[in-house]
């Protein structure tokens, strides 16, 4: 990496996340290595205000929209390409790869999915967002972009804070999952090895990396990490997909998110999430963190409820 390189701002997409933002966590990495950073959000709203204090570049805008990925990406050499669970993800990912390619970006740093290994020009699944993530890969293979592949698996956000609720009130963890492994990883680690590729990316050029926690394992061993962090016996409860597809959306949640949600269910029922890589600390030198270490550091989150007094 020369210097001109370096004083260059490192563009990341979908940098205003919430719940287990691995664009945001990108960013703030590569601010606490010197780098600096452009980082893309939707919304000009708290947390764009946030990524300015900690000093990034903001640009606001959809990447939906041409004008506004032309806007981000002017004047940038290196990306991170982020994006969450969205009917328009693929037209994104093809707008950030056309404009990319017309400014000449030099590294572009992809965040799919590791499902999208098992996938081929005959096979997909029945998640719409996962065969987006499949197209998405073969645009950007056909763009000629010098592009570097980063696939993790589940990401521990995703499968157990969205069921903290059951934890704090019955001590149960409850899922669909049935006796499946899978080898969850925190959006941390993802963060980290992106950072790192960013960092220098020429040596990743042209390669695929894929992600996993440090161990693959069923949902009962799952359950007694979370009873040694939090320091009472958590179980596991199995429940039918079909109640948890009602659930997902009497609460709201848009057809194309429930649809991913229950896919990655019916894949865990099959055993298709019991991977193991050891990219993570083959990129870092640090192993990703345990599901047991992930609880203790969000213990508040599962933290007992305590019934109200009653007269």
């Amino acid at each position: 990496m020369n210097e001109v390189e370096h004083k260059r701002p490192i563009l990341v997409t979908g940098a205003a996340g919430r719940i287990g933002s691995v664009g945001r966590m990108v960013t703030e990495l590569l601010l606490t290595h010197g780098f600096r950073v452009r980082a893309q959000v939707r919304v000009n709203d708290e947390r764009a205000a946030m990524l300015r204090d900690l000093g990034a570049e903001v640009v606001v805008g959809d990447l939906l929209d041409l004008t506004a990925v032309h806007r981000a990406i002017e004047g940038c050499e290196r990306l991170c390409f982020v994006m969450s669970v969205s009917p328009g993800y693929l037209e994104a990912a093809a707008n950030v790869a056309v404009v990319a390619k017309h400014h000449g970006v030099k590294a572009f740093v992809n965040l799919s999915q590791m499902t999208v290994k098992e996938m081929d020009i005959f096979n997909t699944t029945a998640s719409p967002q996962q065969k987006q993530h499949w197209l998405a890969e073969q645009i950007l293979s056909w763009s000629g972009l010098p592009v570097v592949e980063v696939r993790p698996t589940a990401f521990m956000e995703g499968l157990f804070l969205q069921i903290a609720k059951a934890v704090s009130m019955q001590d149960k963890l409850t899922a669909p999952f049935g006796m499946g492994k899978n080898s969850a990883i925190a959006a941390v680690d993802v963060a980290r090895v992106i950072a790192e590729i960013l960092s220098d990316p020429t040596e990743h050029i042209g390669q695929t990396y894929h992600l996993t926690g440090p161990v693959s394992q069923d949902m009962d061993a799952v359950a007694r990490e979370f009873s040694a962090a939090l320091g009472r016996t958590i179980s596991y409860v199995d429940v039918p997909l079909d109640v948890m597809k009602g659930q997902l959306a009497a609460f709201g949640m848009p057809p194309h998110v429930v649809a991913h949600v229950a896919t990655m269910a019916q894949l865990h029922q099959d055993n298709r999430y019991d991977r193991f890589s050891n990219d993570v600390e083959r990129l870092t030198g640090v192993p990703p963190i345990s599901v047991r270490a992930f609880v203790q550091k969000n213990a508040h989150v599962f933290a007992p409820v305590v019934p109200s007094s009653t007269e």
